[in-house]
């Protein structure tokens, strides 16, 4: 199994960087493309909504089929053959096709091993193994970065995507022969996402999970790259840089996470002490758009150490879901974190280019607070919620 998971891991290290590398290529891709923020803004959301809507469907296979199956076969179909499809885009419209099949073979990659992790562990080491798993599969949010930045520079946007396509087939390949399902459930018990649906308790887990990765997720995989080079005048490989900070912070405070919950006795006041902080560095970029380019970064690099909560939001609501039910119940809640990315992305890109009618500063800033109001709602419902350590 440590092999399977190993495989696992890096599969999400793929995951984490088709997620994120659109950032760097904003400007390759409109020079040979013809495409806008807009345009990659729309296929960033595409990636996350067909991502947020597979996990009903990977729901179900998980827990009828297994995670090597439903792993493997999605990865290798999506994953290489989406990113094959990028590699000989001629338009926009190709881009999004290409990044809606992406999301559908990286969509089973966590939730297979949180599936895992689940079935053959103590549940008061979820919180952890799902933050270690994070953390180090988002080595690939920094390849997107500065390292996806030089090849794009080097050899060329197209023969990188090739590359990724061909790890993608073997990745897929991997988990094939080396992944072990755990043992089946037995006894009669049935159920459905609806079951989950009727449980108060998640209620208001549910709304945080829905607005707490967005406002991260959509600044590093995208937002980031417009708003450094329109107000700071970054080229490239500047802008690579400037994520890869991002990013290194997004990594460290996945770890930080993992284990606070059990340090400190709660994960509700772990998670909402976090995203609070998130909220007011977003406050901060509203203020001070523009102050610097060291504050502007610092600035994002703290709400993504802030707004890595992911696994642990993840952990709190698996605390209260039926074993039999568990492969549904932590892509239900991977479907709300992902999905309110995707959301957030569609957004976005009509109220960037409304709002930039007054200036590319404005339409930024709109951004801004499109993240720091969803996310301050967020935090509102989520103080109803209830405490969970086991």
């Amino acid at each position: 199994m440590r092999s399977g998971l190993a495989l696992l891991c890096l599969a999400y290290v793929l995951s984490q960087f088709f997620r994120a590398f659109l950032a760097v290529l904003s400007g390759p891709l409109e020079r040979d493309l013809g495409t806008t923020p807009d345009d990659l803004a729309f296929a960033s959301g595409l990636w996350f909504l067909v991502f947020a809507a597979m996990q009903l469907p990977v729901g179900w296979a998980l827990d009828r089929i297994g995670p090597r199956r439903t792993a493997a076969g999605l990865l290798f179909v999506g994953g290489g053959g989406g990113a094959a499809l990028f590699a000989v885009a001629n338009a926009p419209w190709q881009v999004s096709l290409a990044m809606a099949l992406i999301g559908v073979g990286c969509s089973p990659v966590l939730m297979a091993s949180y599936y895992i992790f689940a079935r053959q562990f103590p549940p008061a080491q979820f919180a952890t193994l799902a933050a270690l798993m994070l953390g180090v599969g988002s080595v690939g949010n920094l390849v997107a970065a500065w390292p996806m930045a030089l090849a794009a520079e080097t050899v060329g946007w197209r023969a990188a995507l090739w590359g990724l396509a061909a790890l993608s087939a073997m990745a897929a390949a991997g988990i094939a022969a080396l992944v072990r399902d755990p043992e089946a459930v037995t006894g009669e018990a049935r159920g459905s996402v609806l079951d989950l649906l009727k449980m108060p308790v998640l209620w208001a887990i549910l709304p945080l999970m829905f607005v707490a990765y967005a406002p991260a997720a959509a600044l590093r995989g995208l937002w980031a790259g417009p708003y450094l080079r329109d107000v700071f005048a970054l080229d490239t490989g500047q802008v690579g840089q400037a994520t890869l900070v991002m990013g290194l912070a997004m990594i460290a405070g996945t770890f930080v996470y993992g284990p606070l919950d059990r340090l400190l006795g709660s994960r509700k006041w772990v998670i909402f002490g976090g995203n609070f902080v998130a909220a007011l560095a977003l406050v901060a970029l509203i203020l001070w758009p523009d102050q610097s380019l060291f504050l502007s970064v610092a600035l994002l690099s703290l709400l993504g150490f802030a707004g890595a909560s992911f696994p642990v939001v993840i952990a709190h609501g698996r605390a209260f879901i039926p074993p039999h039910l568990a492969g549904r119940g932590v892509t239900l809640l991977n479907l709300f974190g992902i999905g309110g990315v995707g959301v957030a992305q569609f957004a976005s890109g009509p109220l960037h280019a409304a709002a930039s009618a007054q200036g590319a500063l404005a339409g930024h800033v709109a951004i801004f607070a499109l993240f720091a109001g969803a996310l301050g709602l967020g935090l509102a419902l989520y103080l109803f919620s209830r405490d969970s350590l086991d």
